[in-house]
């Protein structure tokens, strides 16, 4: 909400007129026509202005996507909300009809004033921007479906829960946390299905929204925007949430297409968390290719412009419906680097799109015009806030915590974390966590598993937790840096077979025919013992690992928990797959400062829990560099600085 009575349509213009620079953009059109002013006589103009995958990126986007390059070759340094709402002042002067939406993936990035603060800020930015509405993409979901629709889209849950988690922090203007002043949809996401009955699953959020345009004559024209979440999105390892299901897009949306026309709306918007590649010019688009742009080509005709996001890539081109007729197929880049402009001409009698005298330009979020003073306040507001808040003390430690490997692949770091794990997933579930359970519930977890140097991906852990000369205090943000990216822990049951397969895939050779180690951090309740000079598949038996001092049974079964990165196979441990009765935890960025804060004090992690037949020594690998086993024992990597990075999915996506 804006502050000082501002509403969040006139908050732009409310500190006066500023000299703005014309954003630099080429604009691709139906037909010639489409770019001639005088053809548009005597229709209705609707402007739709658009961003994509701001992730909390308020500021200034990384410096990896802080320049983009036009088809000209001309460069754009860009990025930073106060920037865009001065330039979206300019887009909207003189437009009656003009709409404000995304595609997806606002929130829930890596930047750490929005990220730390449950993105929070990010809202609030959105509001004063002047959101209309939004698609939920796949990192809407990365906490919990109730935590988007209970307290980001109505600000409900305000305080702290049973773990000590705060969900609301006072805004630039000193108010709680109200929500969001825009709603959220998705035509393809659903509650998973009931108890084998094959009852469908209820819809998580509203598949479509109609809005009304002014037209000559006092009358009012319906334009319908459907909205699509990507395909997997419950699979994914950040919004893994074994409760939830997408459908097929393209039939969703066709669906919704005969929907809105059967209740006479002539004009339809398709806003879709999936995208495409189409060259490296943001102002323009050559050789698509991807799913956005296969579903382009076969989505209904009915459907008058496709606005993509999720792939974090930048271009604007016409493609042709089923029937042959053009129609625009954008995407806005990412982090805040570019705003969308679709102009659709509509007929004033039938409220159709005239499809020729449509037009689209993507226009640089540029750093050269007068940042927004409503903006930029909002953005230090949450700057400085997070910064106070990073110092707070949560804990004390005793002793320091260290990623280094052990010539067996063990770390302090590792055996920490591993039982921070166990504890985890013991702690009552995230309160706006409303998916059905399974009834009766499974067993708790018996034993956690880490990945310290996994061959794909990286380890969840960051940094070392270590105190600076003569202190013992952990604040929240080291603690939040140490360990975490946004990935939830998730307990599943697995064979006591699974379990001893996914010990042996520590060691796997490499293209290059070097035999690499991979190790796993285990928790304290377990004990392993494996002989590095045996064969392939065999350096690891049974009776050699203890699960409470009970020797691992391969036909029982045990409840594990680990980050679903690892239980769903991306990190190169395949043998978890088909694993059964998945429980979804709490996010590692949330649970791990908790777990310092519930302790208060941290003990020593002595390592021990595994151990060398014969001891021989050996060098564990590293994610990105995983080297032979006679190598000599070195320091791991510093983590990388951007934790985005760390956070990206895999699959048939580029990006996240």
């Amino acid at each position: 909400m804006a502050s000082a009575g501002l509403g969040r349509r006139r908050f732009l213009t409310a500190a006066g007129a500023v000299g703005v620079k014309a954003l630099t953009g080429t604009a691709v059109a139906g037909s010639a026509a489409g770019l001639d002013a005088t053809s548009a006589a005597g229709y209705v103009d609707v402007q739709l202005l658009n961003i994509t995958d701001l992730h909390g990126y308020l500021s200034a986007p990384p410096a990896r996507d802080a320049v983009i390059a036009g088809a000209d070759g001309a460069t754009y340094t860009v990025g930073g909300v106060a920037y865009m709402a001065t330039h979206l002042e300019r887009l909207r002067a003189g437009r009656t009809n003009s709409f404000f939406f995304a595609p997806g993936d606002l929130f829930s990035g890596w930047e750490f004033p929005a990220f730390s603060l449950s993105d929070e800020p990010t809202i609030e930015a959105l509001n004063r921007l002047g959101l209309d509405f939004a698609t939920a993409g796949n990192h809407e979901f990365d906490r919990t479906p109730g935590f988007l629709t209970q307290h980001m889209e109505r600000g409900a849950g305000a305080g702290l829960d049973g773990a000590g988690v705060t969900h609301s922090f006072p805004d630039s203007a000193g108010l709680p946390f109200h929500g969001a002043d825009f709603r959220y949809y998705s035509a393809n996401v659903t509650t998973g299905r009931d108890d084998g009955s094959g009852t469908e699953g209820v819809a998580v959020l509203p598949p479509y929204n109609i809005e009304w345009v002014d037209a000559p004559g006092g009358l009012r024209l319906p334009v319908g925007f459907i909205h699509l979440t990507a395909l997997g999105t419950e699979g994914f390892p950040n919004s893994y949430q074994p409760g939830l299901r997408t459908s097929d897009e393209v039939a969703a949306a066709d669906r919704c297409a005969a929907l809105l026309k059967a209740q006479g709306v002539n004009a339809i918007v398709l806003s879709m968390h999936d995208g495409a590649v189409a060259g490296d010019a943001f102002d323009a688009g050559t050789a698509p290719s991807g799913p956005a742009y296969e579903l382009a080509l076969r989505v209904s005709a009915d459907i008058d412009a496709i606005v993509t996001g999720h792939w974090h890539r930048a271009f604007t081109m016409m493609l042709p419906d089923p029937t042959g007729r053009m129609r625009p197929f954008v995407e806005a880049g990412c982090h805040g680097q570019i705003v969308n402009e679709i102009t659709l001409r509509l007929d004033p009698t039938t409220g159709a799109v005239v499809r020729e005298l449509t037009t689209s330009t993507n226009h640089p979020n540029t750093r050269d015009v007068p940042a927004h003073p409503g903006l930029r306040d909002v953005v230090d507001h949450w700057t400085g806030y997070a910064r106070e808040r990073a110092g707070r003390t949560i804990g004390r430690q005793r002793t320091p915590f260290q990623r280094r490997l052990s010539a067996v692949g063990e770390s302090t770091m590792g055996n920490l974390v591993a039982d921070w794990a166990l504890w985890a997933a013991a702690q009552a579930p995230d309160p706006f966590d409303t998916s059905p359970r399974p009834d009766p519930a499974p067993a708790p977890a018996e034993l956690a598993l880490i990945a310290l140097a996994p061959r794909l991906g990286r380890s969840v852990i960051n940094t070392d937790l270590v105190a600076a000369p003569g202190e013992d205090a952990v604040t929240f943000e080291r603690a939040w840096r140490a360990v975490g990216y946004g990935n939830p822990l998730v307990t599943a049951s697995v064979s006591g077979a699974q379990v001893h397969d996914v010990l042996e895939q520590q060691w796997a050779v490499d293209a290059r025919g070097t035999l690499t180690y991979a190790p796993l951090a285990v928790s304290a309740n377990v004990r392993c013992s494996f002989d590095p000079a045996g064969p392939a598949g065999d350096r690891v038996a049974p009776a050699d690992v203890l699960v409470g001092g009970v020797a691992l049974r391969p036909e029982g079964v045990y409840r594990v928990v680990t980050t679903s990165y690892t239980l769903t196979g991306q990190d190169g441990y395949p043998a978890l797959a088909g694993f059964r009765e998945p429980v979804r935890h709490r996010r590692d960025v949330e649970s791990f400062p908790a777990y310092v804060a519930a302790l208060g004090t941290l003990e020593a992690a002595p390592t021990g829990r595994v151990t060398a037949k014969g001891g021989a020594a050996m060098q564990p690998g590293r994610a990105g560099a995983l080297v032979p086993l006679d190598a000599p024992v070195t320091e791991l990597p510093a983590p990388v600085a951007a934790m985005e990075e760390a956070a990206r999915d895999t699959g048939r996506r580029p990006v996240c």
